[in-house]
This record gives structure tokens, C-alpha cells and sequence, in this order.
């Protein structure tokens, strides 16, 4: 479990420093000898600018129990990517439709919270096995922190209400997120320093944290030294999320049921730059949403560059353009980009600016929409993007897994 205290007296007492990426020292070893290599030019300058590493072939997936509930099947599956700890998802069906279904990844967002992952996304059914952030060879953190779904995603399990549009849904833990969150126990230095000053806070305020909310206060520090690690991989940490995401995508496609020629993605916020990125690496992505995730590189300077996390600020990512030129890398048909007019984690001017220049770089692939909204994925705004999914991933028959193949 989440150590109770960190104090620097405590790490003054200890003989061996700690690891700083506990859970993934495998991570340095593989990440330098197997770099993503997809066969377009335009998804390998990507790869090489965020460092992906190679996702494994032949994942071997778990399914570790399957509920029906209210017209969904709801399967959680577990799988290992090749480095770290394993990976928790889960597999929304719907019951109603029978024959080869259209998959969607649905991408979590960062949200500041790292205890859980997609688990946010989901409706977890009342007789299901309960699950609290945890595997089976580690503790978890206790149930999703409340308020979440509500905050965020005006109180709606994506994921499950995707599977009742008639999606095959696959929402998975993203590196650094619920199963694949790192090992803080015994904390890192500077982050046990960093948590010293919360726990005064605390303190002082009467507050007695939850595990997740301890958790996930020493993981917010921790990103730095994650970011840190990464770059002396040469990678990022939008690189080595991205491993995860073509990870779940080669399972997606995968599965039975599934209609592997017919695949999509769709996120909010962090999880919207997330869909893009794995639309830039893979073909495989034929339509893909982003909710609250567009601005120009320009406008985040200087006022906003810290209203963000390591997630959207890779070094290599500018070389190659700004976030329009990143969404317009894809060879998706369609994808459609929702922007908040009062998300107060992205200029106005930057959101617009970046509207005409998708117009001018994807034109007849490229479709936005403005909400009078703050930083939240509403109903309306899902309902938007799941009729927009429809559109361009059942209008068809079902087609041989062979249309389109991973690069």
C-alpha cells in the first residue's frame, strides 16, 4: 500500500536511495532496444520524436471476469506490454447487436488523477468482482474518487454508453495510470520532499487523505521525474503512452467480434491528445474524436504552458509542427475536434487559430464544432461524437480485417 508518511527525516535514515521509477526498471532496457518503427514517413518522424517504444506482438490477453448487465457485456481483460506492470482494461459489448461490431478505443484523460484509469470511463456493473484500482499481484487504492464522472464527463460512463450506441468498446490503463501507475512506496527523494509540504497542509487543514488522494498528490511531483526518465531514454511521456494505446489497439482489432477494418478512437482532454497521436502512428484509425484538446503551440505561451502536463509538452513535437499539423498527420477519413469557448486551460485565440488551419490542412476530413462549455465532455458533446463515429464506422458492411493493417 501507499506509505502513510514521507518525511525527510525518514529518508535521511535510509542506507540505499530509492528507486526513482519503481515497478519499471525493465522500462530503460526495452524502450532503448526495441523504438516503434511504423512503415509510413510521416508516422516514423512522429515515433522517433516522442520515442515510442515497440509494442510486443502477440499480446496474450486475459479475460479476468465477464458481466451482463443492462444490455452490456462488460469483460475485464489483462494483458502484459512488455515492460512495467501489467495492463487492466475493459471490453464493453452491446447485447443487441449480433455480427462483427465496429471498435472504438476510448481514451481516459489525465484528470490529475493517476490512482485509476479508464476505470473512469466505465460503468462498473453491482455484481461484478469489485475493483478498486488493484491487480493481483498488487494492492489497490480503494474505489474511483467520487465526483469524477460527474466532473468531467457530466456524470456518464462513456465507455458503457458507447457499447449501447453498438461499439465494441476497449478502455484500457494508460502508462503511469491505474494498473500501470509506478511503485510509490518507498517514495522517490524529491518527490517524498514534495508530499512533505502536502502533508502539512493536510494536516493543518484536519484533512485525513484517502490512499488514492495521497497517491495521487506524490504522483503529480512524480511526473517530473517520470518526464525526466524518459528523456534520458530518449523518449517522452506521450511516447511511452502511446505504446500502450498501439498496444490496445493490436488487442482491439484483435478480438472476436470485432470488425478489425472498422476501428476508431475518442478522448477528452488528455486523453483527446492521446487519439491523436495513435491516429498519427497507425492507419489502423480510420475515425477519431477529440474533445477539448486543440490549441496552437503559439498560444500557450506565456500565460498557459503551465496549465498543462508532461503529457502534452514533448520536446520533439514542434520540430514536426503544432498540435493542427499533428492532427492532420493521420490517415484517418474522418475525425472531428470539439472545442470548449470557456475551457479555461486553452486560449480562445489559440483554439480558433487552430480551427483554420485544420480547415485549410484537412479539408472534407477535418470537422469542428465550438461549445459554450468550460473544460468538460458534456452528454451533448458525447452524443456529437458518437453520432459522428456512427457516421464514418457503421454506414458500411462489415469488411476483412485485411483492409486496413497495422504499421
Amino acid at each position: 500500500m501507499f506509505p502513510q508518511t514521507a518525511t525527510t527525516a525518514g529518508i535521511a535514515g535510509r542506507q540505499r536511495r530509492p528507486s526513482a521509477i519503481a515497478g519499471y526498471e525493465d522500462w530503460p532496457g526495452y524502450a532503448a532496444d526495441n523504438p516503434y518503427r511504423p512503415a509510413s514517413k510521416d508516422a516514423r518522424l512522429l515515433a522517433g520524436a516522442l520515442g515510442v517504444p515497440a509494442v510486443t506482438p502477440g499480446t496474450a490477453i486475459t479475460v479476468d471476469w465477464e458481466v451482463e448487465d443492462n444490455n452490456v457485456v462488460t469483460s475485464r481483460l489483462s494483458w502484459q506490454t512488455g515492460f512495467g506492470p501489467g495492463t487492466s482494461a475493459w471490453l464493453l459489448r452491446p447485447t443487441s447487436i449480433a455480427g462483427p461490431l465496429p471498435g472504438l478505443l476510448a481514451l481516459h484523460c489525465h484528470g490529475g488523477i493517476k490512482s485509476h484509469g479508464a476505470e473512469r470511463l466505465v460503468g462498473i456493473p453491482a455484481e461484478a468482482p469489485r475493483h478498486d484500482g488493484g491487480t493481483t499481484s498488487r494492492p489497490g487504492l480503494g474505489p474511483l474518487p467520487p465526483g469524477l464522472q460527474a466532473k468531467l464527463y457530466g456524470g456518464r460512463p462513456l465507455a458503457t454508453w458507447l457499447a449501447r450506441q453498438g461499439f465494441a468498446v476497449l478502455a484500457h490503463d494508460a502508462f503511469m495510470w491505474g494498473s500501470r501507475r509506478f511503485h510509490l512506496d518507498p517514495l522517490p527523494y524529491r518527490t517524498a520532499h514534495w508530499l512533505d509540504g502536502q502533508e502539512a497542509l493536510w494536516r493543518e487543514a484536519g484533512v485525513v487523505p484517502s490512499p488514492a488522494e495521497r497517491y495521487n498528490a506524490a504522483a503529480a511531483a512524480h511526473e517530473e521525474t517520470v518526464a525526466k526518465a524518459a528523456t534520458l531514454l530518449g523518449s517522452t511521456i506521450a511516447g511511452t503512452v502511446a505504446h500502450d494505446d498501439l498496444t490496445a489497439l493490436g488487442v482491439l482489432a484483435s478480438l472476436p467480434g470485432v470488425d478489425a477494418g472498422r476501428l476508431g478512437c475518442i478522448g477528452f482532454s488528455g486523453g483527446g491528445g492521446r487519439a491523436m497521436v495513435l491516429a498519427a502512428l497507425s492507419p489502423q484509425i480510420r475515425s477519431y474524436v477529440v474533445a477539448c484538446m486543440m490549441t496552437t503551440f503559439e498560444s500557450l505561451l506565456p500565460a498557459y504552458v503551465d496549465a498543462h502536463s508532461w503529457l502534452l509538452h514533448s520536446s520533439g513535437l514542434p520540430r514536426l509542427g503544432g498540435l493542427p499539423d499533428l492532427a492532420a498527420r493521420s490517415t484517418a477519413d474522418a475525425f472531428l475536434l470539439q472545442y470548449g469557448l470557456r475551457d479555461e486551460l486553452f486560449p480562445e485565440d489559440g483554439m480558433r487559430d487552430a480551427d483554420a488551419r485544420l480547415l485549410a490542412a484537412a479539408p472534407g476530413r477535418y470537422s469542428g464544432s465550438f461549445w459554450n462549455e468550460g473544460h468538460v465532455f458534456t452528454p451533448a458533446m458525447q452524443e456529437e461524437a458518437a453520432a459522428f463515429l456512427a457516421s464514418h464506422l457503421m454506414a458500411e458492411q462489415p469488411s476483412t480485417a485485411s483492409a486496413r493493417t497495422a504499421s
